[in-house]
Protein backbone atom coordinates (compact mmCIF):
# COMPACT_ATOMS: atom_id res chain seq x y z
CA UNK A 1 0.00 0.00 0.00
CA UNK A 2 1.63 3.16 -0.79
CA UNK A 3 1.84 6.80 1.39
CA UNK A 4 -1.20 8.23 -0.13
CA UNK A 5 -4.04 5.47 0.63
CA UNK A 6 -2.46 5.18 4.35
CA UNK A 7 -2.62 8.81 4.73
CA UNK A 8 -6.22 8.73 3.33
CA UNK A 9 -6.76 5.94 5.90
CA UNK A 10 -5.31 7.16 8.91
CA UNK A 11 -7.16 10.59 8.52
CA UNK A 12 -10.78 8.39 7.61
CA UNK A 13 -10.24 6.91 11.03
CA UNK A 14 -9.61 10.01 12.91
CA UNK A 15 -12.59 12.00 11.52
CA UNK A 16 -14.75 9.17 12.38
CA UNK A 17 -12.73 8.88 16.04
CA UNK A 18 -13.29 12.54 16.79
CA UNK A 19 -17.19 12.21 17.19
CA UNK A 20 -17.23 8.70 18.90
CA UNK A 21 -14.54 10.08 21.21
CA UNK A 22 -16.74 12.97 22.10
CA UNK A 23 -20.10 11.03 22.22
CA UNK A 24 -18.12 9.08 24.97
CA UNK A 25 -17.46 12.16 27.31
CA UNK A 26 -19.95 13.57 29.57
CA UNK A 27 -20.83 17.55 29.75
CA UNK A 28 -18.03 19.30 31.42
CA UNK A 29 -20.49 21.76 32.84
CA UNK A 30 -21.65 18.68 35.03
CA UNK A 31 -19.99 17.63 38.24
CA UNK A 32 -21.04 14.08 39.17
CA UNK A 33 -19.02 12.74 42.43
CA UNK A 34 -19.29 9.91 44.99
CA UNK A 35 -20.40 10.67 48.49
CA UNK A 36 -20.79 7.62 50.14
CA UNK A 37 -20.54 4.03 49.83
CA UNK A 38 -22.90 1.80 52.13
CA UNK A 39 -21.93 -0.69 53.42
CA UNK A 40 -18.47 0.42 53.66
CA UNK A 41 -16.28 -2.39 52.30
CA UNK A 42 -12.61 -2.58 51.54
CA UNK A 43 -12.25 -3.03 48.06
CA UNK A 44 -15.57 -1.83 46.79
CA UNK A 45 -14.64 1.34 45.23
CA UNK A 46 -17.19 3.64 42.95
CA UNK A 47 -16.37 6.36 40.68
CA UNK A 48 -17.66 8.62 38.17
CA UNK A 49 -16.13 9.10 35.04
CA UNK A 50 -16.04 11.79 32.69
CA UNK A 51 -17.34 14.37 34.59
CA UNK A 52 -20.92 12.78 34.68
CA UNK A 53 -21.15 10.29 31.52
CA UNK A 54 -20.48 6.78 33.62
CA UNK A 55 -20.42 5.02 36.88
CA UNK A 56 -17.06 2.85 37.52
CA UNK A 57 -17.75 -0.07 40.13
CA UNK A 58 -13.97 -1.54 40.79
CA UNK A 59 -14.65 -4.94 43.44
CA UNK A 60 -11.63 -6.68 44.82
CA UNK A 61 -13.00 -7.23 48.43
CA UNK A 62 -14.21 -10.87 49.21
CA UNK A 63 -17.83 -10.12 48.83
CA UNK A 64 -20.28 -10.48 45.60
CA UNK A 65 -21.85 -6.70 44.99
CA UNK A 66 -24.75 -6.53 43.15
CA UNK A 67 -26.56 -3.30 41.26
CA UNK A 68 -30.05 -3.01 41.07
CA UNK A 69 -31.95 -1.17 38.46
CA UNK A 70 -34.93 1.63 38.19
CA UNK A 71 -37.24 -0.58 39.41
CA UNK A 72 -34.93 -2.43 41.79
CA UNK A 73 -34.74 -5.05 39.89
CA UNK A 74 -30.96 -6.98 39.48
CA UNK A 75 -29.61 -5.29 36.85
CA UNK A 76 -25.80 -6.33 37.66
CA UNK A 77 -23.51 -8.40 39.60
CA UNK A 78 -19.36 -7.86 40.04
CA UNK A 79 -18.78 -11.21 41.71
CA UNK A 80 -15.41 -11.59 44.51
CA UNK A 81 -13.66 -14.07 41.96
CA UNK A 82 -13.94 -10.58 39.53
CA UNK A 83 -16.29 -12.18 37.27
CA UNK A 84 -18.74 -9.56 35.94
CA UNK A 85 -22.37 -10.39 35.37
CA UNK A 86 -25.34 -7.93 33.44
CA UNK A 87 -29.03 -8.90 33.79
CA UNK A 88 -30.46 -9.44 30.26
CA UNK A 89 -33.63 -9.30 31.49
CA UNK A 90 -33.46 -6.11 33.07
CA UNK A 91 -34.60 -2.97 31.84
CA UNK A 92 -31.93 -0.90 32.82
CA UNK A 93 -29.72 -3.48 30.27
CA UNK A 94 -31.37 -1.49 27.82
CA UNK A 95 -31.97 1.89 29.24
CA UNK A 96 -27.98 2.14 29.88
CA UNK A 97 -27.24 1.41 26.30
CA UNK A 98 -26.60 5.06 25.50
CA UNK A 99 -26.24 8.55 27.93
CA UNK A 100 -29.94 9.34 27.54
CA UNK A 101 -31.84 5.86 28.00
CA UNK A 102 -33.46 6.37 24.31
CA UNK A 103 -33.15 2.58 24.09
CA UNK A 104 -36.26 0.48 22.97
CA UNK A 105 -36.86 -1.97 25.95
CA UNK A 106 -38.74 -4.97 25.02
CA UNK A 107 -41.87 -5.56 26.44
CA UNK A 108 -42.99 -8.33 29.03
CA UNK A 109 -39.32 -8.61 30.23
CA UNK A 110 -39.14 -12.04 32.35
CA UNK A 111 -39.11 -11.34 36.41
CA UNK A 112 -36.40 -14.19 36.22
CA UNK A 113 -32.39 -12.60 35.83
CA UNK A 114 -30.67 -13.90 32.79
CA UNK A 115 -27.63 -13.40 33.88
CA UNK A 116 -24.62 -12.48 30.68
CA UNK A 117 -20.77 -12.54 31.46
CA UNK A 118 -18.95 -9.45 30.48
CA UNK A 119 -15.60 -10.32 31.85
CA UNK A 120 -13.13 -11.38 34.45
CA UNK A 121 -11.93 -7.88 35.37
CA UNK A 122 -13.79 -7.35 38.57
CA UNK A 123 -14.91 -4.00 36.86
CA UNK A 124 -17.88 -3.07 35.61
CA UNK A 125 -18.99 0.73 34.28
CA UNK A 126 -22.33 1.92 32.77
CA UNK A 127 -24.38 5.06 32.24
CA UNK A 128 -26.72 5.18 34.88
CA UNK A 129 -29.39 7.99 34.56
CA UNK A 130 -29.73 8.49 38.70
CA UNK A 131 -26.67 10.19 38.70
CA UNK A 132 -26.73 13.10 35.91
CA UNK A 133 -29.09 15.60 34.39
CA UNK A 134 -31.42 13.75 32.12
CA UNK A 135 -33.92 16.82 30.35
CA UNK A 136 -33.20 18.43 27.64
CA UNK A 137 -33.64 21.81 28.64
CA UNK A 138 -32.13 23.50 32.03
CA UNK A 139 -32.18 22.30 35.36
CA UNK A 140 -35.19 24.64 37.09
CA UNK A 141 -32.18 24.72 40.23
CA UNK A 142 -30.01 26.82 37.36
CA UNK A 143 -31.04 30.52 37.45
CA UNK A 144 -27.48 31.54 36.92
CA UNK A 145 -24.93 29.80 34.78
CA UNK A 146 -22.13 31.70 36.15
CA UNK A 147 -22.94 30.37 39.58
CA UNK A 148 -21.88 26.93 40.85
CA UNK A 149 -24.30 24.91 41.70
CA UNK A 150 -26.32 21.98 43.07
CA UNK A 151 -28.52 20.30 41.12
CA UNK A 152 -28.79 17.08 42.57
CA UNK A 153 -28.13 17.18 46.84
CA UNK A 154 -28.39 13.25 47.04
CA UNK A 155 -28.27 11.00 44.16
CA UNK A 156 -28.85 6.89 45.18
CA UNK A 157 -27.94 3.98 43.51
CA UNK A 158 -29.18 0.58 45.60
CA UNK A 159 -26.33 -2.02 45.93
CA UNK A 160 -25.88 -5.30 47.68
CA UNK A 161 -22.02 -6.34 49.33
CA UNK A 162 -22.76 -9.61 50.43
CA UNK A 163 -26.07 -9.88 52.19
CA UNK A 164 -26.02 -6.48 53.29
CA UNK A 165 -28.29 -3.71 51.44
CA UNK A 166 -26.96 -0.65 50.71
CA UNK A 167 -26.65 2.10 48.20
CA UNK A 168 -23.90 4.06 46.09
CA UNK A 169 -24.71 8.26 47.23
CA UNK A 170 -23.26 11.03 45.08
CA UNK A 171 -23.71 15.00 44.05
CA UNK A 172 -24.50 16.53 41.03
CA UNK A 173 -23.17 20.21 40.43
CA UNK A 174 -23.06 22.99 37.72
CA UNK A 175 -19.76 24.40 37.41
CA UNK A 176 -19.24 27.13 35.06
CA UNK A 177 -16.17 26.76 32.80
CA UNK A 178 -13.47 29.41 32.58
CA UNK A 179 -14.64 31.50 29.26
CA UNK A 180 -10.83 31.85 28.52
CA UNK A 181 -11.04 27.97 27.12
CA UNK A 182 -12.67 26.60 24.24
CA UNK A 183 -15.65 23.80 25.07
CA UNK A 184 -15.02 20.57 24.48
CA UNK A 185 -17.10 20.54 21.32
CA UNK A 186 -15.48 23.21 19.80
CA UNK A 187 -12.04 21.50 20.41
CA UNK A 188 -13.58 18.55 18.48
CA UNK A 189 -15.27 20.45 15.71
CA UNK A 190 -12.35 22.70 14.99
CA UNK A 191 -10.02 19.15 15.04
CA UNK A 192 -13.23 17.65 12.41
CA UNK A 193 -12.57 20.71 10.26
CA UNK A 194 -8.89 20.12 10.28
CA UNK A 195 -9.01 16.73 9.03
CA UNK A 196 -11.55 17.59 6.62
CA UNK A 197 -9.29 19.83 4.89
CA UNK A 198 -5.96 17.78 5.02
CA UNK A 199 -8.72 15.27 3.12
CA UNK A 200 -9.71 17.74 0.77
CA UNK A 201 -5.84 18.66 -0.25
CA UNK A 202 -4.41 15.05 -0.58
CA UNK A 203 -7.23 14.12 -2.42
CA UNK A 204 -6.61 17.22 -5.20
CA UNK A 205 -3.29 16.34 -4.99
CA UNK A 206 -4.13 13.05 -6.61
CA UNK A 207 -6.24 14.10 -8.99
CA UNK A 208 -3.91 16.95 -10.41
CA UNK A 209 -1.15 13.57 -10.11
CA UNK A 210 -3.24 11.07 -12.38
CA UNK A 211 -1.96 11.05 -16.34
CA UNK A 212 -3.73 13.09 -18.60
CA UNK A 213 -4.83 10.75 -21.51
CA UNK A 214 -2.57 8.91 -24.11
CA UNK A 215 -0.26 11.37 -21.34
CA UNK A 216 2.67 9.74 -19.34
CA UNK A 217 2.84 8.54 -16.03
CA UNK A 218 3.63 11.43 -13.94
CA UNK A 219 6.37 11.58 -11.21
CA UNK A 220 4.87 10.86 -8.20
CA UNK A 221 6.84 14.17 -5.37
CA UNK A 222 5.78 14.22 -1.51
Amino acid sequence: MTRRPVALLTLLALLVAAPVAFAHEGNPNYRSVVKTITPNTEGVNVEILNFDDRVLLHNTSREDVEVFGYENEPYAQVKADGTVLVNTNSKAYYLNEDRMGDAAVPQNLPSEPEWKELSKSGRFEWHDHRMHWMGESDPPQLTDKNKETVIYDKWQIPIQIGSQKGEVTGTLTWVPLDSGGLPLAAIFVFAGLIIVLSLAVLIVRRRRGEPAEGGKEPVEAW
